[in-house]
């Protein structure tokens, strides 16, 4: 009990540095999983009540993520489901009905509260790093999954394999081979998220100034530069969705504020800086197409069943790009792509062709096809 009472407050404080994590994880979470003993292989409980589901990151996989917490509910009607998230990725669990109870790895009093507590089943969704299993190696739960990437296998009673080949939706649904005998996740289909009454009748008054206009949501933000398609493109695809008689809305964050103030122009509606994630998901469900790169808002978009033409270089397509007939991805295919690996892109010596090579007329035919599919007009 001390050594991991030690343990938890050691990690407590590093939490509180998610950006540092990437670093340090190597090094300092490869000494303590080889520290800490591996858990006991246990029975799974036919009837668990409680679960700690672990989802560090980004927006996207927390979305993702939503359609196995639902169905998690539904096999286990009577159980709690916590979600220990971040910070930039815990306003997710707002549209999750199925979360009972959302705590935070950088605010250390949840982070702890969190830690402490007592459960059957604790899933670990961290595809690499191996601070995430760790903390799922401390928890009180007899039941450890979680994917067995490295090291971090060590610290789960039961570890899954992982493929970059597998769309991230069916990744997380293998974590629940553990408990049901199958990876699949019956009845998945869109929409899987739910936004609250009181955000969508907030939004209906931001939208008002478009009137009965159909909608195309644009974002234009990235995490990364080389994934970043340049507003000047996005601006032109806003001008000639206009000329057609669409309404153009542009989402983002704060850091997305001044592109967002071009590409809307004149004519349309900038949001960017001044939606929560929520109230992005309300604009999302009122539009009939999303403009996007590879992103998390892209996957609100799919949790809400509303179409997209996304925009793929870097990324991997098989991995995060939408799947189903109502979605268009735009993807050169270059060898050089896609690099990215676990979350992590490295610096382009190409600037970037993959995304430059993408163009307006590309972008603005494959919206058009997908808004006339929708309505089933024709030119």
């Amino acid at each position: 009990m001390i050594k991991c009472f030690f343990y938890s407050k050691l990690l407590s404080m590093i939490m509180r540095r998610i950006r540092f994590i990437k670093s340090i994880d190597g090094f300092f979470a490869c000494i303590l999983t080889s520290w800490l003993t591996k858990p006991e292989a246990v029975m799974v409980s036919k009837h668990p009540t409680s679960f700690l589901i672990i989802r560090p990151g980004g927006i996207g996989d927390a979305l993702l993520l939503a359609p196995v917490i639902a169905h998690l509910k539904h096999l286990y009607l009577n159980s709690r489901i916590t979600v220990l998230a971040e910070r930039r990725n815990a306003g997710v669990c707002t549209l999750i009905p199925a979360v009972d109870n959302c705590y935070c790895y950088d605010k250390p009093a949840e982070f702890m509260h969190g830690l402490q507590g007592n459960y059957d089943v604790v899933i670990d969704t961290e595809q690499w790093h191996r601070l995430s299993a760790i903390v799922a190696r401390l928890v009180r739960a007899p039941i450890k999954i979680g994917f067995g990437t490295n090291e971090r296998s060590r610290m789960f009673t039961h570890s899954v394999s992982y493929s970059h080949d597998d769309y991230e939706m069916a990744s997380f649904s293998r974590l629940l081979e553990p408990l049901t005998g199958s990876h699949s996740v019956p009845g998945v289909i869109s929409p899987f998220l739910s936004i609250p009454s009181d955000v969508v009748h907030l939004v209906a008054k931001l939208l008002a100034p478009l009137g009965d206009q159909q909608i195309v949501v644009i974002f234009p933000g990235a995490s990364i530069a080389e994934r970043r398609w340049g507003a000047a493109r996005f601006k032109a695809v806003a001008e000639l969705l206009q000329q057609k008689g669409y309404g153009v809305v542009v989402v983002g964050g704060a850091d997305d504020l001044h592109d967002g103030l071009a590409i809307a122009g004149d004519c349309g509606l900038n949001l960017a800086g001044k939606t929560t994630l929520a109230e992005t998901a309300a604009v999302l469900a009122r539009a009939g197409l999303l403009i996007s790169g590879d992103s998390g808002v892209l996957h609100i978009a799919v949790g809400l069943g509303i179409p997209t033409v996304s925009l793929f270089g870097p990324g991997r397509a098989l991995k995060w790009a939408p799947q189903g007939d109502h979605h268009t991805v735009l993807n050169k295919g270059l060898p050089c792509s896609p690099c990215t690996t676990f979350g992590t892109t490295p610096p382009c010596p190409h600037k970037a062709r993959c995304m430059q090579e993408i163009t307006v007329a590309e972008v603005v035919n494959a919206a058009i096809a997908l808004l006339q599919k929708k309505t089933g007009a024709t030119d």
